[in-house]
């Protein structure tokens, strides 16, 4: 009796160490498989050995809570876009912010305003590209943005070609590219206009277009009213708002 209450005392001190499992298993019961050198616990339906960590090193080979040092490839949950705490951030959050994101080409063939919604609540800086795009009328095409609608007026802009004073406008019901004189159905445009947030939610614009049309090179700047909330939309439409697209694309990257 002596010898087999020993036994059994050797077995919890060694936690039932040995190369096979133990033949009577309990929930909970430790086991040192020197097989393989890591010690195991029994779950708690009594079914399987699970590892807990590798036998004769510190922790069991398990990072401490300050100051760990991770090996291979460590992997974390990805982070809602936007966050800023201190939370963890993996490769996946870092590159969604690193890289620009590409939006939707739509085609600028049809209708008298093309919008690009859903813009994250993170993004800084947006560039509207346009692809050769015209219209049937001789409105100048703009750009107007908002949060939760489109904001159509207040807003301080400024397009302008060469020297003269005809080849000029000023427009506050959104960014507007083309000067006095140049707009007209035939004018096809092409180039980038780029919004930047410099805060309270307000957008400054600047941008170049040209037109293969009629050989000529536009600048756009300007500043927009502060808007009800984060910038979540983008309309490109016209001054008049009634002329129709008839040519070419537009598309928007965020970033």
């Amino acid at each position: 009796m002596r010898s087999g209450t020993n036994t059994r005392l050797v077995a919890l001190a060694t936690h039932q160490s040995g190369t096979a499992a133990p033949s009577t298993t309990y929930p909970y019961q430790f086991w040192a498989d020197t097989t393989n050198g890591l010690l195991k616990q029994r779950d708690g339906a009594n079914a399987a050995f699970v590892t807990v960590g590798t036998l004769g090193v510190a922790n069991l080979g398990l990072a401490t809570l300050a100051s760990p040092t991770f090996t291979g490839t460590p992997a974390a949950p990805t982070a809602t876009a936007g966050t800023n705490t201190t939370q963890l951030a993996n490769t996946a959050f870092v590159t969604s912010y690193a890289m620009p994101v590409l939006g939707t080409s739509q085609n600028s063939t049809s209708g008298t305003s093309i919008d690009f919604t859903s813009i994250p609540s993170w993004v800084k800086r947006i560039t509207v590209m346009f692809n050769g795009v015209s219209t049937n009328g001789s409105s100048s095409v703009q750009v107007q943005i908002g949060s939760g609608s489109v904001t159509t007026s207040g807003y301080v802009s400024a397009a302008n070609f060469g020297v003269n004073v005809g080849q000029f406008l000023a427009a506050t019901s959104g960014f507007a590219f083309d000067p006095s004189g140049l707009a007209a159905s035939a004018y096809v445009r092409s180039g980038v206009l780029v919004l930047t947030l410099i805060g309270s939610n307000t957008w400054i614009a600047l941008g170049g277009l040209g037109s293969t049309s009629s050989q000529v090179t536009v600048n756009v700047s300007g500043n927009s009213p502060a808007l009800s909330g984060t910038l979540d939309r983008i309309r490109v439409t016209t001054v008049n708002g009634s002329d129709t697209f008839d040519a070419g694309s537009i598309n928007i990257l965020y970033e």
